[in-house]
């Protein structure tokens, strides 16, 4: 009797323990966090794609000399416009004259020679219809003739060759266009086809390079078809120091393929450049305009969390409980952002203490 007093007196006490450790861990447990949502839904509005691109010449030649020799004359000034066929150098030519002369003087001679050939072989074929020669002598001369006629034509291709070479002495500009600076100086030694002396481009109108994705080629192919018009401004340019061009563009063109290695295709666009603000070489930002006409989904810039390069937002879904969703974002429009992929309209994302949340903890609505 006494033994089962004493047990059932510490079962008991196991009891009351055990309700005090329950009624301790219900008053341990913290509320649920209090948080803001934000109901996803459409939005019209403008925005730009932006595109790292570079500035080129749309025509640009490297001047090279074409004969051996020396510099004896610059007739420009470095970063000056200049025209088509403009005098810009001139190479020593006292070797290639004198050759000139002397082909020239062969040409002559070979000339002389024909006339003779020619006199021979007309009077050696009248004394033939007498009987007058034997024939042997006319074969001679008729073969002489021929062989003058050969002399000559080789006689004429010196004079022409060495005529060339007088010509590449002097080297003209081979379009119209802005010049560089002179690679060389007067009396700098040039070897035909090596060294480049200038450079020449045009800068009106300029030419903007840029890589679109793959997945981008039918946009632009759209954008393509659809023309130039200078009033919706679907082309502009952000130069290095943030600011704006003022000129629209329009594509030029776009490449014959997709660069296997980057999965990007090549587009350039044309602009006018009348003022020669752009200079070849220059780096910018192609902005494409995007039609504000188009829906997109938008949410706040708060509520989104990066993790390793992505980003995810927290969903409230039933119970009060959240969930971590990854998306796939766009454009920033002032502060929201476009989500491509990954939510639908009207879930209702957190927006409040984002940096707190875990997957499936129960949230309280803030009013």
């Amino acid at each position: 009797m006494r033994y089962s007093i004493l047990y059932s007196f510490f079962i008991l006490l196991i009891l009351l323990e055990s309700c005090g450790s329950d009624k301790n861990k219900q008053q341990a447990a913290p509320p649920p966090p209090s948080v803001g949502v934000y109901e996803v839904h459409t939005g019209s509005s403008t925005y730009y794609d932006l595109f790292p691109a570079n500035i080129i010449a749309v025509n640009q030649v490297d001047i090279r000399a074409q004969v051996n020799g020396a510099i004896t004359g610059i007739y420009f000034k470095e970063g000056q416009e200049v025209t088509k066929g403009q005098k810009l150098y001139s190479i020593d030519e006292q070797l290639y004259s004198a050759n000139y002369q002397q082909a020239q003087a062969n040409l002559n001679v070979a000339k002389a020679n024909l006339a003779k050939a020619q006199q021979d072989a007309d009077r050696y074929n009248d004394l033939a219809k007498n009987d007058a020669i034997a024939k042997q002598v006319l074969d001679h001369a008729i073969a002489e003739l021929q062989s003058s006629k050969m002399q000559l034509k080789a006689a004429e291709a010196a004079v022409n060759s060495v005529q060339t070479n007088v010509r590449y002495a002097t080297i003209n500009a081979p379009l119209t266009g802005t010049i560089g600076i002179s690679q060389v100086k007067l009396g700098t030694a040039v070897t035909a086809g090596t060294m480049i002396l200038n450079t020449v481009s045009t800068d009106n109108p300029i030419a903007v390079d840029f890589a679109v994705n793959e997945k981008d080629i039918y946009r632009f192919t759209q954008l393509q078809q659809k023309g130039y018009n200078a009033k919706d401004s679907l082309f502009t340019i952000q130069l290095p120091d943030g600011t704006i061009y003022p000129e629209v563009g329009k594509i030029y063109f776009m490449d014959r393929a997709v660069d296997p290695q980057t999965a990007t295709l090549k587009v350039r666009l044309e602009f006018d450049n009348s003022k020669h603000l752009l200079k070849p070489g220059m780096s910018c930002n192609v902005r494409i305009k995007n039609n504000g006409n188009v829906n997109q989904l938008l949410v706040p810039m708060k509520a989104l969390v990066e993790q390793m390069g992505e980003y995810f937002v927290y969903v409230l879904g039933d119970s009060s409980k959240v969930f971590q969703k990854r998306i796939n974002t766009g454009a920033i429009i002032n502060d929201k952002i476009v989500v491509k992929d990954g939510l639908v309209e009207k879930d209702k994302v957190v927006i409040d203490g984002v940096q707190k949340m875990k997957e499936g903890i129960v949230v309280k609505l803030t009013k």
